[in-house]
């Protein structure tokens, strides 16, 4: 696993063991390479000056792929102390440490904790990425809707297993766009009043 393109192009992550990665039950998943780089490729300059959000971290790679691609700042949330820890050594690898901020903090109890530890701060992207078929995708969707997070415009991307099927309407959010990449899904969502704005 590496970043695929920008300043720390080529630079190798580290990830768990097989036999070590647990996450709710689930191995942690980094995002492959291949479907990473298709991403990105997708959001293109958008990632510029971006601040991003990077919810159900894991590895950190979707948040650092941002980064390495001149985002300007990027927050990872994971619940995992070992995703945690691995997502600040992937930090120090790639010498970000100056632009992130990492919290280990459970999800399913809601948004509440991270706007009370960075107040007033919006996200242009942010990132879904929860294990998959758990039914979490939907309830982030809605969480984030309804927070103070979203900078007007932002684009939300969820990973999902590509076979799942994902509203079109969340709240505020209107899906934009979905792509398929083997057995990776990406759906992108946009606030519904700014839906003109293209992916």
């Amino acid at each position: 696993m590496r970043i695929i393109g920008g300043r720390a192009r080529g630079r190798r992550l580290q990830a768990l063991s097989k036999s070590t990665a647990k996450y709710s039950g689930q191995l942690i998943r980094p995002t492959a390479d291949r479907a990473r780089e298709a991403l990105f490729n997708i959001i293109g300059s958008e990632v510029e000056n971006a601040t991003v959000l990077d919810l159900y971290a894991g590895t950190g790679a979707l948040g650092l792929e941002a980064l390495s691609r001149s985002a300007e700042q990027a927050v990872f949330v994971d619940k995992s102390q070992q995703a945690v820890q691995l997502i600040n050594k992937n930090i120090e690898l790639c010498g970000f440490s100056d632009r992130t901020l990492v919290y280990k903090w459970d999800l399913s109890k809601g948004l509440s904790y991270l706007v009370k530890k960075i107040p007033g701060t919006t996200f242009s992207i942010v990132f879904v990425d929860p294990p998959y078929r758990k039914g979490l995708s939907v309830d982030m969707l809605l969480k984030l809707a309804e927070s103070e997070l979203l900078f007007p415009g932002a684009l939300v991307v969820v990973e999902e297993d590509a076979f799942m099927e994902l509203p079109v309407q969340v709240a505020g959010l209107t899906l934009a766009d979905q792509r398929r990449y083997g057995e990776t899904g990406f759906w992108f969502y946009r606030q519904s009043k700014l839906l003109q704005k293209s992916i």
